[in-house]
């Protein structure tokens, strides 16, 4: 990882410039290179590697696979998700429920769209999620999971820390990550409403859901993002009702 000062840089990318993986149950949308999706130029934004914009339909899902040395933060928009994986840990991820899988020295798991099965067949729907990963800041940890419902906290309309390893956030956000160096947050924003986005020598911001204005970056609708480099602190406002979420890292992958 390197600490060094960027060069300043606001480089948009518009949501029909992703990589896409569709299948018979998946609709997958890659903001950085993924499988079998390679663009030398673009596989990571300081220290985050996957920015995936997922539908699963109902019944079907992601079978259990292995990850080692990442820190995977799911969030869903819409729907809901079932975790298991090789630790035991297993539960339903939702709107507002903050979640991370720290993989460290290997972990296996399946994300299904399952949920239907204990709530009936009236909630039998997609499930809309977006899953980060970020590299953690030493490898070799001890896997492991951890979850917070953080529902309450979002109908302030203003951003809350999600998941971080910062020193500075100890204490404040809803989950650890295992990096000191970067921290995701989110908002709900209704028509009209603002937050600023932190200060951070590097910034990821991504609209999955409505449409805000940028300053620095003009408008943005779902599945558009903004990779903000050495210029932090602009102004995020909703243009509809809107989910935004963002990154904010203080080193880059050398």
């Amino acid at each position: 990882m390197s600490t060094t000062e960027p060069r300043p840089q606001v480089d948009i990318r518009r949501a029909s410039e992703r990589f896409t993986t569709r299948l018979d149950w998946l609709d997958s949308k890659h903001s950085f290179s993924f499988g079998r999706h390679y663009d030398p130029a673009n596989t990571h934004h300081g220290l985050l590697l996957v920015n995936n914009d997922d539908l699963v339909q109902p019944g079907t899902g992601f079978e259990t696979h292995p990850h080692r040395d990442m820190e995977i933060v799911t969030w869903v928009l819409r729907g809901s998700l079932v975790h298991q994986d090789s630790t035991g840990r297993s539960g339903v991820i939702y709107p507002g429920l903050a979640q991370r899988m720290s993989a460290g020295t290997g972990i296996l798991h399946s994300e299904k769209n399952d949920s239907w099965r204990l709530a009936g067949e009236r909630h039998r729907e997609p499930v809309h999620f977006v899953q980060m990963w970020v590299v953690p800041d030493e490898a070799g940890i001890t896997p492991g999971y951890e979850q917070l419902e953080i529902e309450h906290e979002l109908l302030a309309g203003a951003l809350v820390p999600v998941a971080s390893g910062m020193p500075a956030h100890r204490g404040q956000s809803a989950i650890r990550i295992h990096n000191r160096y970067a921290a995701l947050h989110a908002a709900r924003l209704q028509p009209g409403q603002r937050v600023q986005l932190p200060e951070a020598p590097l910034l990821h911001l991504f609209v999955p859901r409505g449409s805000v204005a940028a300053e620095g970056a003009g408008a943005l609708v779902a599945g558009d993002a903004v990779r903000f480099t050495a210029t932090g602190g602009h102004q995020v406002t909703a243009t509809e009702p809107a989910e935004i979420l963002v990154w904010e890292m203080h080193a880059t992958l050398n």
